[in-house]
């Protein structure tokens, strides 16, 4: 069985933001080389997400509101956890989203239901984060 590693790197100029890493994910399994298998990809960083979802953007702004609506950013003094930092609604936002998705390897291409992409979701931007791609098969 092969096994792969790479390492994504994001710096977002934004606070949030959703960014659509299909494209780098499906380059990392043609350099893989690996032909049947699992693909997993998962942020690195308690105030990221990775999640499978459509590719569209009133769907995106959706999240947005949603999620602003679970755990708003401000008051910041709204959160027990922030003092030194003021990221606690992230790390709420994170939780809902999720951390990582697997997504099967099927004749050397990302074996997706309809509609289906990967996103990275950024909730607290504007530093350097990564993303592990972690791919296994033969």
């Amino acid at each position: 069985m092969k096994s792969y590693r790479k390492e994504l790197h994001f710096h977002t100029s934004i606070r949030r933001a959703y960014l659509n890493i299909t494209p780098q994910v499906e380059a990392a399994l043609a350099e893989s080389s690996v032909r049947e298998g699992l693909c997993l990809v998962n942020a690195m960083n308690i105030t990221a997400s990775v999640f499978i979802n459509d590719n569209e953007s009133g769907l995106h702004r959706d999240f947005e509101r949603w999620l602003e609506k679970l755990a708003p950013e401000k008051p910041h003094d709204q959160y027990d956890h922030n003092g030194y930092e003021d990221n606690a609604d992230a790390h709420l936002k994170r939780s809902v989203m999720g951390r990582e998705t697997v997504i099967a390897v099927t004749d050397g291409r990302l074996d997706f239901g309809t509609w289906e992409q990967i996103f990275y979701g950024e909730f607290d931007g504007m530093r350097d984060k990564r993303v592990l791609v972690k791919i296994i098969g033969e």
